[in-house]
């Protein structure tokens, strides 16, 4: 009887957050499909889920759960915040109200302790969150990586002649766009890079100067790719680098970013994983 009053007594506040946020859900959904920039969502939520599973199995065995009063005070403001943002059709803002609404679960049922250990699996998830400024930072960055890109090639001898974000070589005229920017590379680097710095034995400065390299890497890694791509305009024109060769460059160059996180792990200390953190 008393488990099933526990069950019941946490159930409903389960179902009744599960109802409010559900506008939240198909958006998420709608833009992990569509938008490329966030598309690594569909890896996200399933990890954080497996990953908060992990560690709450984990500490369940090793201590218990103790419920704890003040997670109200956090569920309450995350409950507000949650219906404000979704009357003003926020949803990113939403999205953000919904962690905080899980963390005020966790801390009142399960408790502080549970909570902490559960940190990382919310935080995660929180870089699936589509921000609306970052589709609006395509268009800079690409021209800061074509200004980048260019510069690069005049050096290493490509015959160019620059005109904003307007480039002609001798066989082609090139315009530099938002598809240029990488921010998808950037965007789901960040989040497998958060990933890797977790689970790695390491000292704390190293493993969060690891995440910090994140960004670096991927707009180095996006400005050797635009680089290479002028080059294959120059020699094979600019039907094959862009019908063919853009697309099938751009997961090249993520892999040769992502494969620099080893050597850099190692640098900083952060030489072994640690799987029971799977």
């Amino acid at each position: 009887m008393m488990r099933m009053r526990g069950f019941v007594l946490i159930a409903g506040p389960v179902c009744l957050a599960l109802l409010l946020s559900w506008p939240v859900w198909p958006w998420l959904w709608g833009e992990w499909w569509s938008n490329p920039y966030y598309s690594h969502g569909l890896i996200v939520l399933p990890l954080s889920v497996y990953l908060g599973w992990r560690r709450l199995s984990g500490f369940r065995g090793s201590a218990g759960y103790v419920g704890d009063s003040r997670g109200l005070v956090l569920l309450l403001i995350s409950v507000g915040a949650l219906v404000a943002f979704l009357d003003l059709r926020a949803y990113y803002l939403a999205g953000f109200a919904l962690v905080g609404l899980a963390a005020g679960l966790l801390w009142l049922f399960l408790g502080a302790e549970a909570l902490c250990q559960l940190s990382f699996p919310l935080a995660f998830f929180s870089l699936a969150l589509p921000l609306p400024f970052v589709e609006r930072a395509t268009l800079p960055l690409a021209l800061w990586t074509g200004s980048c890109s260019t510069s690069l090639s005049a050096w290493l001898g490509l015959p160019l002649v620059i005109n904003g974000n307007a480039i002609s070589l001798p066989n082609a005229e090139l315009v530099i766009g938002a598809q240029c920017s990488g921010m998808n590379s950037l965007t789901a680097l960040t989040a497998l890079t958060a990933l890797v710095a977790y689970v790695l034995i390491g000292p704390l400065w190293g493993r969060i100067a690891l995440l910090c390299l994140a960004a670096p890497l991927a707009v180095l890694g996006n400005i050797l790719r635009v680089t290479n791509l002028l080059f294959v305009a120059h020699y094979w024109g600019a039907d094959v680098a862009f019908r063919y060769y853009h697309d099938f460059s751009a997961p090249f160059f993520f892999l040769v970013a992502l494969a620099l996180l080893f050597p850099l792990s190692r640098m900083l200390q952060c030489r072994h994983v640690r799987f029971d953190r799977f």
